[in-house]
C-alpha cells in the first residue's frame, strides 16, 4: 500500500515514515508526490496517477475537497485522503506536522483499508479522523 505526502508537505517527512516503516513489513510504503512526479505537478495530474497505483495521499489542502471539479476527479480516480487540517492559514510548522502525522499513524494505516474512494479529515484538536 502506497501512501502519498503531499507537496505542500517535506519530503523528508515520507522518507523517515517510509524508513520507519520498513521493520514492520505489513507492505506500506510511504513517497512525496514531490519527488515520485516532479515539483510543481498540478492536484490534477496527481491524482489519476494516485489512482492508477491505488494509493492515498496525506495533505492539508482542504481545496482538494472544496473543489468541486477535484473532489469528483479523485472519486472518478478512487483516491484515498487524509485531510490534516492545520490550526491557522499559514499551516503547519515542519515539528508541527511531523507530531500530527506520527500522532495519527496507527489511524491512517487502518483507514488506508476503508474502500475508496475516500476522504477523511482532522484537525490539531480532534482526537480522530471524520470521515467527509
Amino acid at each position: 500500500m502506497k501512501i502519498y505526502i503531499d507537496e505542500n508537505l517535506s519530503p523528508f517527512i515520507a522518507e523517515s515514515l517510509n524508513i520507519l516503516e520498513i521493520p514492520n513489513r505489513d507492505g506500506f510504503q510511504v513517497l512525496s508526490i514531490k519527488k515520485a512526479f516532479g515539483k510543481g505537478i498540478s492536484d490534477e495530474d496527481w491524482l489519476a496517477k494516485i489512482g492508477e497505483e491505488n494509493a492515498v495521499v496525506i495533505t492539508q489542502d482542504f481545496n482538494i475537497h472544496r473543489n468541486q471539479y477535484q473532489r469528483e476527479l479523485y472519486k472518478q480516480h478512487n483516491v484515498g485522503l487524509f485531510f490534516l487540517s492545520p490550526p491557522s492559514k499559514t499551516g503547519y510548522q515542519y515539528w508541527e506536522m511531523v507530531e500530527q502525522i506520527v500522532k495519527r499513524w496507527r489511524d491512517i494505516k487502518k483507514h488506508c483499508k476503508s474502500e475508496r474512494p475516500f476522504a477523511f479529515r482532522c484537525t490539531s484538536r480532534s482526537s480522530d479522523f471524520e470521515r467527509l
